[in-house]
């Protein structure tokens, strides 16, 4: 009887135990500690022997394939499309003479010929960078939608329509460039002054170059294609002046400040991580190709030339702000803009990259979450488990250093690296987000029932979108100009409305989360983004570009009673609600840049600070929010931490409620919340204050170290299990593909395919006996067939010969496309000849 007892009592504290560490709040770890090397091999081979059990930065092919045997087996990889190469021109002046005036003296600048920059995708041979400088491990690209993620076939579809193709065509490219320039040489500024010579073309007698930055600090990859690109342009009769520059140099320059008029540079050869795994496309397409957006030269900044173009702007942000019916109206925005950009030419791609990411094999429970289509994300950390909760990451930076950029969670270019962000986002949680699987859009700290969205839309005698949802006239909407949340009246209406509750806990400092900060961060979103009189001090205009056209989507808010919000917002998609609700859904995000977030006390803090001045902190820093100035605000910056402590011990002097939440917020509330953030940047150093699963308990800028602590409040809402719960959905693999590659016209063409699946994160597959398969033969009108499943995992399409019969002989791009319920579309690109 007594070892029954015994025994029950053991299985009984094994239960309680098992419930307790499920139970636990935060991410698994208790601790994540970030250091740097200068060198890949280095951090690869630290995570091998253990030093190390994560390296956050992708390896690419050439690197990884090189790696021995024995290093390998002591790694867990994780395999993703996550990285892109593009080459991003500077047109500027983007119009005939093709010249501008740099000290005194007319610089010709042959890439402000669209026909010249147009030219330089049939230069490049893509299949030549994939081959032979990422040794195969990527896939040549056309446009910003990377291969194999979901919903990406119809811009790539694009790439036909424009005759580009993987192998190029040198002979024509020069060809297309000998002929602008000779157009260019007849434009009456320029005759006599632009000059056919050998080899290079000469204006006012001297070479026609263009000063190209080429990524010093990624020696195997953009290094070797950047001198690459310079040959073939060098060929075309275009002098190149290769400057071997690191990011940093390379950023500041192109992405900053600098005047493109000034032509400092003309190319760069970009690198792009995916950012998430995505569904949709369209705000990718804004930011890749459309001026508002922020990312095209000039970058929105007043007082330089910027690159314009009205047309490419109206497409992308009737995409973008849901300025349609159907979803065929979507699709022709979307591709009608991306369609004006890859004519433009000012960006274009060249490859999406196969990157590997490790993690030492040993130290890991199971597999964590990662992004399908971006790698390494906020929720590895989350969802990393290590038996003694430590975990140790690392990062590659060629210059050596953890912190490149400002961290400014307010301006655009806030958190412009992947050194900063990696460590940034675990540190907030999000209104929403998407699935770092299945792209869906999902609910985190705001929530909803599909029930409680409904959109009503229709087309006014203007032929725009209007919403038909009436807005109550209680309903409050904030006013810039008198600085407090007003009743909207009658009359006044909406596209969507939806009612959203939320999952509130404490920041970090211990200060409770309420429905202030939602509101807060609408009110501060409007005040920078709108310019109250030439004097405004709270208007930041790179900000306002950014954020300006979101605000005016938003027709009016009313707080229930019950504590929910019900928000009418001019938004709409047909057919998927979760993104419709998660576009309207409230955020407490005041900044520009997704996954970061600060308290609203702190964000009030930096907005005082820049709008005082010099003379408004002890520092006298005349602070900004602008992009690679010497001012921005940094929040991890100790003389700027410090500032930000002396603002909170003024705002507390003052008794200080900002006037757009003083109905909100008691004051002693905020001076609760002022004295709470006083005493974390005491303990910590810092002033990152958020709600997420981690904060940053440790910094040392100097020896670059960053210790993350969980967030282990009783008050915050998620465990870590949840997270793993709620990914575990199928994922399904095209591991082979058997098809001819020659086929007449008029005869059936057999296409094999095998699939498997697994549940994800889990890379242990089994044979797929479900799901759908379809061949697209991508010719001027789509040929779609279905597969049939002949055997577990094997299905086989045959497309009958009747509809190949008509095709033109030539090469044709085949899409194989599968699918599996609750999971991601898969697809891969095959080629065949007609004949």
């Amino acid at each position: 009887m007594q070892k029954r007892v015994a025994l029950f009592v053991l299985i009984l504290v094994a239960l309680m135990a098992t419930m307790a560490i499920a139970e636990v709040k935060g991410p698994f770890v208790d601790n994540v500690y970030f250091n740097v090397r200068m060198k890949t091999d280095v951090g690869i081979m630290d995570v091998a022997e253990g030093k190390s059990d994560i390296f956050w930065e992708s390896v690419d092919g050439a690197v990884f394939l090189g790696l021995a045997p024995e290093v390998i087996d002591k790694l867990e990889v994780y395999a993703v499309p996550s990285g892109s190469w593009s080459l991003l021109i500077n047109p500027a002046p983007n119009a005939a003479p093709y010249t501008t005036e740099v000290d005194g003296v007319d610089r010709f600048n042959p890439f402000a010929i669209r026909e010249v920059r147009f030219a330089l995708n049939f230069l490049i041979n893509r299949k030549y960078v994939v081959d032979e400088i990422l040794n195969g491990a990527g896939f040549p690209a056309y446009t910003m939608a990377t291969a194999g993620q979901p919903g990406t076939y119809k811009y790539n579809l694009l790439a036909t329509e424009f005759g580009f193709s993987a192998e190029g065509n040198e002979k024509k490219a020069i060809q297309m460039i000998t002929d602008a320039l000779t157009a260019a040489s007849k434009v009456p500024e320029n005759a006599g002054r632009l000059v056919k010579g050998t080899p290079f073309w000469t204006f006012d007698g001297e070479p026609v170059s263009i000063n190209f930055l080429i990524r010093v600090d990624d020696p195997t990859g953009r290094l070797v294609a950047g001198n690459y690109y310079s040959d073939l342009i060098e060929k075309a009769g275009i002098k190149v002046e290769r400057l071997l520059w690191d990011r940093s140099k390379c950023g500041s320059t192109v992405y900053g400040a600098v005047n493109p008029a000034d032509q400092v540079w003309h190319m760069y050869t970009e690198g792009w991580g995916a950012g998430a795994t995505r569904r949709y496309w369209e705000h990718i397409v804004a930011q890749m190709y459309a001026p508002w957006y922020g990312y095209m030269p000039g970058g929105q900044n007043d007082g330089i030339w910027n690159y314009e173009n009205a047309e490419i702007d109206k497409y992308t942000q009737n995409a973008y702000y849901g300025k349609y019916l159907t979803v065929d109206e979507y699709w022709e925005y979307a591709l009608e803009g991306l369609k004006l950009g890859l004519s433009e030419a000012v960006r274009f791609y060249v490859c999406n990259q196969e990157s590997f990411f490790v993690a030492n094999k040993a130290r890991f429970e199971n597999r964590f979450a990662y992004g399908l289509g971006d790698g390494l994300n906020r929720w590895t950390l989350v969802t990393a488990d290590t038996a003694d909760k430590k975990l140790n990451v690392t990062q590659y930076s060629a210059r050596g250093s953890l912190f490149m950029d400002a961290w400014d969670p307010i301006g655009p270019d806030g958190f412009a690296s992947v050194y900063s962000t990696a460590i940034a986002r675990p540190l907030t949680d999000a209104s929403t987000f998407e699935s770092p699987v299945s792209a869906i859009n999902t609910q985190c700290r705001v929530t909803w029932n599909d029930a409680d969205v409904v959109t009503q839309v229709e087309k006014n005698a203007d032929g725009d979108v209007v919403g038909t949802v009436e807005v109550p006239a209680n309903a409050i909407r904030y006013n810039t100009t008198t600085k407090s949340w007003e009743t909207v009246g009658e009359g006044v209406f909406a596209q969507t409305v939806a009612t959203y509750s939320f999952r509130l806990g404490n920041f970090h400092d211990g200060t409770p989360e309420s429905l202030v900060q939602y509101l807060h961060a609408i009110a501060f979103t409007a005040e920078w983004a709108t310019e109250d009189g030439a004097d405004d001090k709270y208007y930041d205009p790179q900000y306002s570009s950014s954020n300006y056209e979101g605000t005016l989507l938003n027709k009016g808010i009313v707080l229930n009673a019950d504590g929910t919000w019900t928000q009418y917002y001019d938004y709409n998609f047909p057919g998927d609600v979760a993104r419709v609700a998660s576009r309207c859904a409230p955020t407490g995000n005041a900044g520009s840049t997704a996954g970061i977030s600060v308290a609203w006390y702190v964000a009030e803090a930096l907005s005082r600070l820049v709008a005082g001045g010099a003379e408004g902190n002890p520092s006298g820093t005349p602070y900004n929010f602008e992009g690679n100035s010497d001012n921005e605000v940094d929040i991890i910056v100790a003389e700027d931490v410090a500032d930000i402590r002396a603002e909170f011990e003024e705002m507390i002097a003052e008794q200080y409620v900002p006037e757009c939440i003083k109905d909100y917020v008691t004051v002693e509330e905020a001076l609760a919340s002022y004295a709470n953030a006083i005493a974390f940047i005491d303990a910590h150093g810092h002033a990152y204050i958020s709600n997420g699963p981690f904060y940053i308990n440790t910094l040392d800028r100097a020896n670059n170290y960053i210790e993350l602590a969980a967030n282990r409040d009783e008050a915050y809402p998620f465990t870590s299990q949840e997270w793993v719960d709620l990914f575990a959905v199928p994922m399904i693999s095209i591991d082979k593909v058997s098809m001819p590659s020659l086929v007449p016209a008029g005869k059936d063409l057999e296409v094999k395919v095998k699939l498997s699946k697994t549940i994800y994160p889990s890379n242990t597959p089994e044979r797929a006996d479900e799901g759908t398969v379809e061949v697209r033969i991508l010719a001027d009108e789509e040929i779609v067939t279905s597969a049939q499943v002949t055997n577990t995992g094997d299905f086989k399409v045959v497309v009958p010969g009747s509809l190949t019969q008509d095709l033109t002989a030539g090469t044709y791009d085949v899409m194989i496309q599968a699918e599996l319920e609750g999971a991601v579309p898969v697809s891969i690109m095959k080629t065949i000849v007609v004949w």
